[in-house]
């Protein structure tokens, strides 16, 4: 019945707004911020400073990113009442879980809350992007018996997390790592959380109620759940003591999906997988146990081998996370703690040039009009 044109399943290839934030090539294996390629951050930035080209258009001036960092720090506080929320819910919650309730209950304590202006979704993106980290490390201690470690001021974003989750002051590769780490999360273009977030906003919600519906996205694991299945893939090979080649040839000839391999929109190597490659081998060989480094390397270059398939930003970041000593449930809410930089830049975008996003869905039901049965003929 419909005479407009059908947009291919899943919304495959459509553009759908427009937007100055995250540019992705993916036949040349792009990804840039602000239109800065993904490798020259990697290498030379924070995720600081990412975070504020991503909300501000510029990378920041020596000032303005000591600024920036005060605002985060100072952020860095959670209401009394959201700990007791973390203390009440059940220790074997899942974290995606209790991060999605907090986040929505961050709202009420939200001085801004009923606030879209441009400068009020300033000043709350600085709050949720500080206390997501802290939401998230609460809960892992609490539900653990162990006590809530409070902020350092004196740490960078990375560090903090790493300092509230384990209660020690982590070491310069442990930091840089999850830093780049970070900044490889921070943005992917109109993604489906991101997609979320933005539909969400453009009801002209308030931030938190977009960040939510962002969240909920990425729990589902066809989006942030790879890496914890990637990591459970290695865990499996391990404490059957085979070959991971001849497990992973195994599992295709039982017609099985190996997560962290192939991309919707890459057709080529994943620009983020590559550092997580190089982090990966580099904390194995720190560690002097390069085991799980080893066993995704064999299992990335058979699949390539196999399939023509390129490992994906989480192959390597669930033996990356698993090194830095983090919990495999903690991993999309890791990506959480990143991606809420950009998800905030979505909706500030968003709402500062704002029109109710609205499609329109090819009806594949009866033909109209289709008779009413009355229920005695039923």
């Amino acid at each position: 019945m419909s005479t407009t044109v059908v947009a291919p399943k899943g919304l495959e290839g459509i553009v759908a707004t427009s937007s100055a934030i995250c540019w992705i090539d993916g036949d040349a294996g792009v990804l840039s911020y602000r239109g800065i390629d993904i490798h020259e951050l990697a290498q030379h930035s924070t995720f600081e400073e990412c975070t504020y080209l991503l909300w501000f258009g510029k990378l920041p001036n020596a000032a303005e990113l000591a600024d920036f960092s005060k605002h985060l720090a100072d952020a860095r506080k959670l209401d009394p009442k959201i700990i007791d929320l973390l203390r009440s819910v059940p220790t074997d919650a899942t974290p995606m879980q209790v991060l999605r309730t907090a986040t929505s209950l961050l709202s009420i304590y939200d001085a801004d809350e009923a606030d879209c202006s441009h400068d009020a979704n300033v000043r709350k993106s600085f709050r949720l992007t500080s206390q997501i980290p802290m939401i998230v490390a609460a809960f892992d201690r609490i539900r653990k018996g162990k006590s809530v470690v409070e902020a350092d001021p004196a740490l960078s974003h990375a560090a903090n997390f790493l300092w509230m989750l384990n209660g020690e002051k982590p070491s310069a590769t442990a930091t840089r790592t999850f830093d780049v780490a970070l900044i490889l999360h921070a943005d992917h273009e109109l993604n489906a959380s991101t997609f979320a977030a933005r539909v969400i906003a453009a009801t002209l919600a308030d931030i938190h109620s977009a960040i939510t519906g962002a969240i909920g996205a990425l729990k589902g694991p066809l989006h942030g759940g790879a890496n914890e299945a990637t990591m459970r893939l290695l865990y499996a090979i391990d404490k059957a003591g085979a070959d991971p080649t001849e497990y992973v040839k195994l599992m295709f000839a039982e017609k099985k999906k190996i997560s962290g391999f192939g991309h919707r929109v890459y057709h080529t190597e994943d620009p983020r997988a590559t550092h997580l490659r190089r982090f990966s081998e580099q904390l194995g060989k720190d560690s002097g146990d390069s085991k799980w480094f080893d066993m995704s390397r064999k299992i990335e270059l058979f699949v390539k081998d196999a399939k023509k398939l390129n490992a994906n930003v989480d192959f390597y970041s669930a033996s990356t996370y698993t090194m830095l000593g983090i919990d495999i449930d903690l991993f999309t809410p890791i990506f959480a703690i990143s991606r809420i930089s950009g998800w905030a830049a979505h909706v500030i975008e968003q709402h500062d040039d704002n029109r109710l996003i609205r499609p329109r869905a090819d009806y594949t039901g009866p033909s109209y009009p289709a008779p009413y049965i009355p229920l005695e003929a039923r």
